[in-house]
């Protein structure tokens, strides 16, 4: 295994794969350097004298500049890298071109057909509040049926909002709940309300629209004569014996949705694990199936790769808008843009929010961007899809499931043992922590900066997605780790 790796061959720096002590010599392009400082792996050495000023190149592009000149052999970390972000931008289209050349494998997996068409990939039980002051029933309602049926398939969310809201952080609570009870992973769903709650049972039934009335009940608590949890647990029974006779069926691969996101990433994530979800990316697009990526504050600095790779100038300014109104809502609560990355990726590597960026958006591919939503919104379009949410883990996980997505992709250097509402799978960028938490890691990466070909690991990845798909059952399952985070931004009253 190499002990240093230069992504692209414009870069100025080398990733550190296995540490360096100060005195090692490390070859890079038949040169000879010499380590000046302990570097821990996933970090960043010079391979060039810097000068103040100068641009420190990664994957080939920008990732900052240097703080103060730096010697060939040092170890470029976030003290000395500065971000070259700063407000907002302009942009110009110059759309590129893309050949997936992947053939079509015809594959399947074994989903349930809801009534509408749409397909789930588990049969789960859902109890679903309108309203925080509610969350007490539903887990009550949810414990009992548990306890009755033996069930492992009933969940409850519990949320603190519904009330209390103006404007935008209203409109979101209603989204991402009516986007819960439409989900094709609830084979039916019990809506609990209180009754005098801002968002109202019965214009939130309008809100959703169109659903299956057969499979989704609602509950209003204060107009139950008697023990409410009685009540529910009366509807609950019945929905539950409904969606109990509902049975696998072979589906399209191309009807399979899936979420690309990224938590406590590290030096490690642009080279093994996001590019691996670049990989499932284009495959699943090539067969007709669909991919969503997020965490648009993770794009800044990576987001002219998207925006050139839209599909038409529509969707390009559609992604312009998505880049601008996030950076605007940073501005407007006096943050800067390029202030991201957290403790863990600093110690991890990354150094700057566009190092981030160029490593996040590789979980995408190399796809042409198919569709743009805003948060809360549905999925609409096949392909690959850019989706409005900020990088908070639980909050951008909830915003790809509420979306439509079957499941979540979650790439991690650091670890972490959340679950959203869907199967929300741990792919580990490095072998560490893979080894080291099991109960959290689903999937290890890091075999591909320990030499096995990506296009051998990418194989055995896809088998593991459509093994998900077809009831394999992730971590966070195997857990009992299943929540939702709604995103907020205003007043609450």
């Amino acid at each position: 295994m190499t002990s240093v790796l230069r992504i692209n061959p414009a870069d100025n720096v080398v990733v550190v794969i296995q540490p360096q002590k100060q005195g090692d010599v490390i070859q890079v392009d038949g040169k000879q350097i010499t380590v000046l400082e302990d570097v821990p792996a996933g970090h960043k050495i010079a391979i060039t004298d810097l000068q103040q000023g100068e641009d420190i190149i990664k994957y080939g592009f920008p990732i900052g500049h240097a703080r103060e000149a730096k010697k060939a052999g040092s170890w470029m970390n976030e003290n000395n890298i500065k971000t070259n972000l700063a407000g907002l931008l302009s942009y110009e289209y110059h759309p590129q071109q893309v050949v997936l050349d992947i053939p079509d494998e015809h594959r399947t997996f074994r989903g349930y057909r809801r009534k509408n068409g749409n397909v789930g990939i588990r049969n789960e039980f859902w109890i679903i509040p309108t309203v925080g002051c509610v969350n007490g029933i539903i887990q009550k309602i949810a414990e009992r049926l548990r306890q009755e049926t033996g069930g492992d398939n009933i969940f409850c969310f519990p949320h603190n909002y519904g009330c209390s809201q103006l404007g935008d952080d209203h409109e979101n609570t209603k989204k991402i709940l009516r986007d819960m009870v439409l989900h094709p992973n609830a084979g039916a769903v019990l809506v609990v309300g209180l009754g005098c709650e801002n968002n109202q049972p019965d214009i939130f039934e309008k809100f959703i629209g169109d659903y299956d009335h057969d499979r989704v009940r609602f509950m209003v608590s204060q107009k139950i004569q008697g023990d409410e949890v009685e009540y529910g647990l009366h509807i609950a029974r019945e929905l539950y014996l409904k969606m109990q006779q509902d049975k696998r069926e072979d589906v399209p691969v191309s009807e399979l949705r899936v979420g690309l996101k990224c938590g406590g990433s590290d030096g490690f994530s642009g080279i093994t694990a996001n590019p691996l979800l670049g990989c499932l990316s284009d495959w699943l697009v090539a067969q007709g199936g669909t991919t969503v990526l997020t965490e648009v504050p993770e794009m800044f600095g990576a987001e002219t790769i998207l925006m050139n790779r839209c599909a038409n100038r529509e969707l390009f300014d559609q992604t312009v808008s998505l880049i601008n109104d996030f950076k605007d809502y940073f501005l407007s609560h006096g943050e800067p843009v390029g202030e991201n990355p957290s403790p863990g990726n600093k110690a991890g590597g990354i150094s700057t929010l566009e190092d981030k960026a160029l490593g996040c958006t590789q979980k995408c591919g190399k796809s042409l961007v198919r569709g743009v939503m805003p948060y809360g919104e549905r999925l609409k379009n096949k392909g690959l899809n850019l989706l409005s949410a900020p990088g908070n883990d639980l909050v951008a996980s909830t915003a790809l499931a509420s979306c439509g997505c079957h499941m979540v992709l979650f790439t991690t250097g650091r670890g972490t043992p959340f679950g959203t509402y869907v199967p929300t799978a741990k792919i580990s960028t490095n072998s560490n922590l893979y080894q080291n938490k099991p109960a959290w890691i689903d999937f290890n990466a890091g075999v591909i900066a320990e030499g096995e070909q990506m296009e051998q690991v990418t194989k055995r990845f896809i088998d593991f997605v459509l093994g998900i798909a077809n009831g394999e059952l992730t971590n966070n399952e195997k857990n009992g780790y299943h929540e939702i985070a709604i995103f907020k931004n205003g007043v609450t009253l």
